[in-house]
Order: structure tokens, then C-alpha cells, then sequence
């Protein structure tokens, strides 16, 4: 009888552990709690303003034609407090685009902006932002990508944190490891719920899976130049070469087929480097499905180049160069069972924690670097303001910094 009563008391806290257990699962996050922490930028000396007076000062300055400060903007997106607010700033950061100071939206602004667009559950604006890079100059630096990735990452929202990583390609921003992990990571996963993918969206995957797995010399980087430069060749056989590099950055030569097979043949020289059995897979039936769909038959209106249709005419060469490089590989064990989403999980468990302390160390660098440009900008502004006001010129309204 105890015993019972003791099991029906115990049963709640049993079942609130496990909502926890699985909440804290769902949300976690890939990046540590240090990496993510606002304290180092939120330590920063704070430029207090009423949003209302700057808001209105830059209106007046746009409507007399003048061109809004750095510092204005800058001082705008620091003092946002709420997702209303958020809203109201990307038409203020859209409008200094379009103005004769659009190439001086500071580094630690568009840093700022992503932050902010976090910290208010505004992550769609930040992601339309960058969408609309040419629009609203936004060009983060690596740390600020990889805290909007690990932010989709960490609702499992692999499309969103894809979109990211998509944009990091088009401004080929893999330099740091663990942006190249963390984009590794979201591709992988994203691609393991075996999404729907338009040509566009394959190219888009196989380019940033190609230019992220070229900075990793292991399994995991193979795998995906191999998966990446076959998602690519399928969308040059099918649609040529120039919908493959219109607006990537992409060499134009064709051939992309034949360079995902270099990599295999590569693989067979590398010691201690395999390929994934899945990705294999994968490429092999992106040259059945070329091969079945009317032999490179071209899906658009625009007239095919002759390279297009030499291409086109090597897909049996290929398809026969694949078997022999696959059944080397097997004879060699260069096939790893795992899938490419295993195997990148592997390589981040063991590699993402040591590239944490690196990328800190030189974010409180950077944050500090920032804060002295910041602090010039502001002694020059105040110096402009009692040059002006003593040969009683133009107004502090008028300045570009």
C-alpha cells in the first residue's frame, strides 16, 4: 500500500522530468551558452537614445536631401527594445541603402541588427535581410552567421538554418571551422528528411555543400564534394552550363560530373579517408535519373551550347567510370556504412567544442576593435558639431560619417 502511494507521488515529478528532459533535446544548441552569450556585446558602453527623435531626425534628413549618419543608424539599431521596433528599423536600414552614405553601414551595425532580430523573435526579418542583402547592405561577418545558424539549429528548423547557409556561400565565408561545421551540419540534416528540392535549391545545396566540404580533408569533406558536385552536374546536364554559375560563385567550366568523380578517384589515394555508402547511393541514382530522362534532354527554352551537348554525350562514359571507381572502393574499404548526417554529427561532437575558445578570443577582439572606430566616429561627430556651431553652418543633422 506504501509502496502505491509512493509510486502515484513520484508519477508527476517522473512525467515533468521527462517534458524537461525532452524540451531541453528539442532546444538544444550546438553552439555552448559562452559562444552564444550577449554579455561581451552587451557590455559595451551604452549610447542611450529616444528612438522617436532619431527616427524623426533621419526623415527631416532624407527629406532635405541629406545623407544620415553611420552613427544614427548605428545608434537606431542599438537602442531597438522590442520585435514592433525590429520591424520598424528595416525600413530605416533600407532607406540608408538607398542614400549617398549606403557603403558606410558599419560592420558592428549589421552585427548589432542580427542580434537584435534574435534576442525579439524576429529571426524572419534577420533571414529576409540577408535574402535582400543588396537591398539592405547586410554582409555579417562569420560570428554573426553562425549565431543566426545555431538559432535555426536550435528549433530544428534545418531549411531555415540551410537558407543561412546558403547565403554564406554566395559570399564564400567558410574560412572559419566552425562555420564550416555548422553548415556542414544543417545541409546534413536537412537532406536527411529527404525534402522535395527544385533545380534551384540543388544547386544552391550542392554549391554549399561542395564549397564547405573543400575546407575539410576527411571523410566528412569528400563526402560532401562528392554529393555536392553531382547535385551540381545534374542541374548543368539537365539545364546547362549557365544556369550553374548564373549568380554563383562557380567556375564556368563545364565538366561538374566529371570533377565529383575525381573526388572518388581521389578518395582511392587518400589513406584513412572513406567515402559515405549513402552518398554514393545518392550520386548513383542522380546518373540513372539523367540517364533515364530522355538522355540530357534540355528542360528549358534557351538554346543549348555545344558544350552543353558534349556534356551530355560523356553521361554513359560516366555512369561506367562511377562502377569502376565504386567497386575500387569497395575492394580498397574506402565505403563508410554511416550516412553523411552521421558522419558530420561525428566530426562536430570532436571538433566544434575546441574551435569554440579560438572563435571568443577573436570575437572580443574584434567587439573591441569595433568599439574604438565607434568612439572616433563619435569624438570626430563632436568635433564636426562645435567646428559647425561656431561659423554657425549646418546642423548636426547634416553629417555623414
Amino acid at each position: 500500500m506504501a509502496a502505491s502511494i509512493l509510486q502515484r507521488c513520484l508519477s508527476p515529478v517522473q512525467t515533468f522530468t521527462k517534458c524537461v528532459n525532452y524540451r531541453s533535446i528539442v532546444r538544444r544548441s550546438l553552439l555552448s551558452s559562452a559562444y552564444t552569450d550577449p554579455a561581451v556585446w552587451e557590455q559595451r558602453p551604452r549610447d542611450a537614445q529616444d528612438l522617436g527623435q532619431l527616427a524623426s531626425l533621419m526623415d527631416r534628413t532624407y527629406e532635405r536631401k541629406f545623407p544620415v549618419s553611420s552613427l544614427v543608424i548605428a545608434r537606431f539599431i542599438d537602442n531597438l527594445s522590442s520585435k514592433e521596433e525590429v520591424d520598424q528599423a528595416q525600413y530605416y536600414l533600407y532607406k540608408f541603402r538607398h542614400s549617398p552614405n549606403c557603403w558606410y553601414l558599419r560592420d558592428w551595425t549589421i552585427h548589432s541588427w542580427i542580434r537584435r532580430c534574435l534576442k525579439y523573435g524576429a529571426r524572419d526579418k534577420a533571414l529576409y535581410s540577408l535574402k535582400n542583402k543588396v537591398q539592405f547592405g547586410m554582409f555579417p561577418d562569420d560570428f554573426s552567421f553562425n549565431l543566426l545558424i545555431d538559432s535555426f539549429l536550435k528549433d530544428e528548423d534545418f531549411k531555415g538554418a540551410c537558407s543561412v547557409v546558403e547565403e554564406v556561400m554566395l559570399q564564400e565565408s567558410f574560412e572559419r571551422i566552425s562555420t564550416q561545421i555548422l553548415s556542414l551540419y544543417a545541409l546534413s540534416k536537412y537532406l536527411a528528411t529527404k525534402p522535395e528540392l527544385s533545380w534551384q535549391e540543388e544547386r544552391s545545396l550542392g554549391a554549399s555543400l561542395m564549397l564547405a566540404g573543400l575546407k575539410q580533408e576527411n571523410s566528412v569533406g569528400f563526402s560532401a564534394r562528392l554529393l555536392g558536385l553531382a547535385l551540381i552536374g545534374k542541374v548543368e546536364l539537365s539545364r546547362g552550363i549557365h544556369a550553374v554559375f548564373h549568380e554563383m560563385p562557380l567556375i564556368w567550366t563545364s565538366g561538374y560530373l566529371g570533377r565529383a568523380l575525381a573526388v572518388m578517384d581521389a578518395v582511392c589515394d587518400f589513406r584513412d579517408v572513406k567515402l559515405s555508402e549513402e552518398v554514393l547511393n545518392h550520386v548513383e541514382e542522380i546518373l540513372k535519373d539523367l540517364s533515364v530522362n530522355a538522355d540530357g534532354q534540355n528542360v528549358t527554352d534557351t538554346p543549348r551550347e555545344e558544350d552543353d551537348e558534349l556534356e551530355t554525350q560523356k553521361l554513359p562514359e560516366y555512369i561506367n567510370r562511377f562502377k569502376e571507381l565504386k567497386e575500387r572502393l569497395v575492394s580498397q574499404d574506402r565505403i563508410d556504412s554511416r550516412s553523411l548526417e552521421s558522419l558530420v554529427s561525428a566530426l562536430t561532437q570532436q571538433t566544434l567544442e575546441a574551435c569554440e575558445d579560438a572563435d571568443i578570443a577573436e570575437y572580443q577582439q574584434t567587439v573591441s576593435v569595433w568599439e574604438a572606430e565607434r568612439q572616433q566616429l563619435i569624438q570626430r561627430e563632436r568635433e564636426t558639431k562645435e567646428k559647425n556651431q561656431k561659423s554657425d553652418l549646418h546642423s548636426l543633422d547634416f553629417l555623414c560619417f
